[in-house]
C-alpha cells in the first residue's frame, strides 16, 4: 500500500518589539524588531487507517501549551500520540507563549498575541498539509556534515566509555539524515535532521530570528526553489525543514565564543552554518535514487510520564542497582549558562561552582535526604521546582515521551536537550527493543514539551552546564532508556499502551503581560507613515519613518514592508521582511503622555544578483484604529553596484 503525503508551510511569527527573546533567558534582550520571520512546516503521512502529523517550527522551545491547543483544534484523527511538533531551538525568537512562569521571566507574563501567532500558524501549516495529502514515495538518505557544529561540553563528553565515544572521533555527531517526500518523480518536501544549536545569533542580538536553520529552509525553499511566502497558490513548491536530533551539546560557535567561527560577524555566521546544513543536505537529495525508499505504514506509542518518580531498573542503570530519579532541581551552573553560546544574565553563580551552595547541598542536603543523594548528587542544588510549582507553576514533571514509526524510520520524540552520546545509547536501545540498527533510530529533541536537558550518568557527573541542566538527576537518561525499551517493545509487539496522565492544564493560571503599547502619535511636523531619513551608499539602503507599535498588528502570514521595483507603469515585490537581506529595527522614543512615538529603520542588503532599475521601499502599518503606509524616495541600481 502506497504512503499518502502532503506538505503545508504558515507565518509563526508573534510580536516583534517590546517582548524578551527566549532562549539566553538575558532580562534585557528586548526584541527591537525582525531579521526573518518564523515559520511552521508541517508533513502530513497516511498508510491505510493510520496518520502522522510531524511540525518543525521555527520557535525556541514547544511547550506543552502550544501542543494541547494545536491538538485540540486538529480533525479528531489526529491525537498527541501521532502529532509530532518539535522545535529548531532558534534562541531569537519571541517568549511568553508558555503555561510555567519560568520560561515568560523576561516577557512581563503570558504573550497572547504571541501565542496565538504560534498556535494559528502551526495549525495553518497542518491543515495544509493534511489537504494535500496524495501518493507519494518517501525517500530516506544519509550522510555527514562536519563543519558545522562543535562539542561545547568537551569535559564531560571525554568521561563517557571509549566504546560510547568511538563513533565520534571528533566529538560531534556528523550524521545528517535527509527524508524527501516525491511525488511524481519529483521532490515536494524535505525533512533534514542534524544536531546543532540555534545559537549563531548571540544575545546581543534584539531582532527576531529563525538563526542558522531557520536560514538553511529560507535558502532552499526562497532563494533556490522561488517560493513566494505570500504566494496565494495551492501549491507551495518545495517545502524544507531542517529539524533537530541530539543538539544538546553542539554548538555552531566553532571557535567556542558566542558570536565567533568561522567569522566574527553573527549575521555571517548564521548564513554560513545555515548554507553548509543546505548544501549537505541538497548532496543527499541530488543522489535520492540510491536511497533507501521507506515502506512498512506507520505506528506511533507514547505515555506520559512522571520524571519526578522513576524507578529504574537494574538492566539500564549500568551498576547492577536499581535507582530513583527526583523531582526536578536545577544545579547552580545552569544558572550560568553554555559560555560557548553566551551566558545568561544570573548574576549569582559562577561557570563552574559556586561555593556557598556547594556547601548547603553537600554538608546539609544530601546529608539530611539519602534519596535526594542518590538521584541528584553530586549536583550544587539551586531550589526545588515541585515546591516552588505550589505556588507558581514554575516548571513541567509528567512529560510526554514518544516512538513514532514511518516505514522503516524510528522517531524517538522527546522533550529535551539530548546530548550526542545520550542520544546514542537511547537510538540503540530503541534499535535493540525492535530489531533494527541504530541508523534507523533518530532522536528528535525538543519536542511537544520542554523538560530540559538529557545527559549521560558520566557526563551529569561533570556539572557542567548541561548536567546541571538535567533536572531530574544522574538516572534520568536511564530511566528514559527504560521507557524508550517499553515503547518500543510494545510497537514491536503491536500491543498498546496507556499513556497514563497527562501533566495538568495550566491554561487558567497563566499570568498574562497587561501592558500596551499606547495610542500611536506622529512626530513633531511628521505625519505616521512619513518618511524621515533615506541613504544609498551603492550596497544597503536605508530609511527611516515615523512608525507604530508592531503590536498593533503582528501582519501574521503577510509583511512589515516591501521592496519594490519599477516596471514599466508597476511596481513589483521583490523583497519583504521575510527576506535574508533585509532587516527591520523598530525604536520607541520618550513620551511623557503615555503615548507611542516610533521610529521605523528598514534596511535592504542588496544582493549581488539584483537587477539593475529604480527601486523604493513601502512601509506599512496600522495604528489599531486605521491602516496605512508610507513611501521612501526612489533610488537606482546600477550595473556595477549589482
Amino acid at each position: 500500500m502506497t504512503f499518502l503525503a502532503g506538505r503545508g508551510i504558515a507565518d509563526i511569527t508573534g510580536e516583534i518589539a517590546e517582548i524578551g527573546l527566549l532562549g539566553y533567558g538575558m532580562p534585557d534582550q528586548q526584541a527591537e524588531g525582525l531579521h526573518t520571520r518564523l515559520r511552521a512546516r508541517a508533513f502530513a503521512f497516511a498508510h491505510g487507517g493510520r496518520r502522522l502529523l510531524l511540525v518543525v517550527c521555527d520557535l525556541p522551545l514547544v511547550f506543552s501549551s502550544v501542543t494541547r491547543a494545536v491538538v485540540d483544534r486538529l480533525p479528531p484523527a489526529y491525537t498527541e500520540a501521532n502529532v509530532v511538533i518539535t522545535a529548531t531551538h532558534t534562541h531569537c525568537g519571541p517568549g511568553g507563549y508558555s503555561h510555567h512562569a519560568v520560561y515568560n521571566s523576561n516577557t512581563g507574563g503570558f504573550r497572547p498575541q504571541t501565542f496565538r501567532a504560534i498556535v494559528d500558524g502551526i495549525l495553518e501549516a497542518a491543515r495544509r498539509a493534511i489537504a494535500d495529502l496524495e501518493p507519494s514515495t518517501l525517500r530516506l538518505n544519509r550522510g555527514e556534515l562536519r563543519d558545522a557544529s562543535v562539542n561545547r561540553a568537551r569535559r564531560a563528553f571525554d568521561r563517557n566509555p571509549d566504546g560510547d565515544k568511538a563513533p565520534f572521533p571528533d566529538a560531534i555527531d556528523p550524521a545528517t539524515t535527509l527524508l524527501t517526500l516525491e511525488r511524481d518523480g519529483e521532490p515536494i518536501g524535505v525533512v533534514n535532521f542534524f544536531a546543532v544549536h540555534g545559537t549563531s545569533m548571540t544575545n546581543r542580538n534584539r531582532l527576531i530570528s529563525a538563526d542558522n536553520k531557520g536560514y538553511a529552509a529560507y535558502h532552499w525553499e526562497r532563494e533556490v526553489s522561488g517560493i513566494d511566502y505570500l504566494g496565494e497558490s495551492d501549491d507551495p513548491g518545495l517545502v524544507a525543514a531542517f529539524a533537530q536530533t541530539n543538539a544538546g551539546d553542539m554548538s555552531p560557535n566553532l571557535n567556542l565564543r558566542p558570536g565567533s567561527g568561522p567569522t566574527e560577524d553573527e549575521f555571517e555566521n548564521t548564513r554560513i552554518i545555515g548554507t553548509r546544513q543546505y548544501e549537505a543536505a541538497a548532496r543527499l537529495l541530488q543522489a535520492r535514487e540510491e536511497a533507501e525508499v521507506l515502506d512498512g505504514g506507520l505506528d506511533c506509542r507514547l505515555v506520559h510520564l512522571d520524571l519526578a518518580a522513576v524507578r529504574v531498573g537494574p538492566a539500564f542503570t549500568g551498576d547492577g542497582r536499581p535507582h530513583h530519579t527526583s523531582h526536578a532541581v536545577p544545579g547552580a551552573t545552569a544558572f550560568a549558562g553554555a559560555l560557548s553560546d553566551g551566558p545568561t544574565g544570573w548574576r549569582f553563580v559562577g561557570s563552574e561552582r559556586n561555593p556557598v551552595l556547594d556547601v548547603v547541598s553537600q554538608q546539609a542536603i544530601y546529608r539530611v535526604s539519602r534519596r535526594l543523594r542518590d538521584s541528584q548528587y553530586p549536583k550544587t542544588l539551586a531550589g526545588p521546582i515541585s515546591l516552588l510549582n505550589r505556588v507558581v507553576p514554575l516548571g513541567q514533571e509528567v512529560l510526554p515521551i514518544q516512538l513514532v514509526r514511518l516505514g522503516s524510520l524510528f522517531l524517538l520524540c522527546l522533550p529535551f536537550e539530548v546530548t550526542i552520546v545520550a542520544g546514542l545509547r537511547l537510538r540503540r536501545t530503541v534499535a535493540d527493543a525492535v530489531g533494527t540498527d541504530p541508523d534507523h533510530v533518530l532522536v528528535v529533541g525538543y519536542a511537544n514539551a520542554y523538560g530540559h536537558y538529557l545527559t549521560t550518568p558520566e557526563e551529569y557527573d561533570a556539572q557542567m552546564y548541561e548536567g546541571a541542566s538535567t533536572l531530574f538527576g544522574r538516572w534520568q537518561l536511564p530511566a528514559i532508556q527504560q521507557t524508550a525499551s517499553m515503547l518500543a517493545t510494545a510497537m514491536r509487539e503491536g500491543r498498546r499502551v496507556d499513556p497514563g496522565p497527562a501533566a495538568p492544564d495550566l491554561s487558567a493560571r497563566r499570568r498574562h503581560h497587561r501592558a500596551h503599547p499606547g495610542t500611536d502619535e506622529p512626530h513633531s511636523h511628521h505625519d505616521i507613515g512619513q518618511q524621515l531619513s533615506f541613504a544609498w551608499d551603492g550596497r544597503v539602503a536605508t530609511a527611516e519613518f515615523v512608525g507604530v507599535h508592531p503590536g498593533n498588528d503582528p501582519r501574521r502570514g503577510g509583511t512589515y514592508f516591501e521592496v519594490q521595483k519599477r516596471e514599466g507603469l508597476y511596481w513589483r515585490r521583490v523583497a519583504d521582511d521575510a527576506d535574508w537581506s533585509t532587516r527591520m529595527y523598530w525604536t520607541r522614543l520618550p513620551s511623557a503622555r503615555g503615548t507611542t512615538q516610533s521610529t521605523v529603520r528598514i534596511q535592504w542588503h542588496v544582493p549581488d544578483n539584483t537587477r539593475p532599475g529604480r527601486y523604493r521601499f513601502v512601509y506599512r502599518g496600522n495604528t489599531g484604529l486605521a491602516r496605512f503606509q508610507g513611501k521612501s524616495q526612489e533610488f537606482d541600481v546600477s550595473d556595477e553596484e549589482s
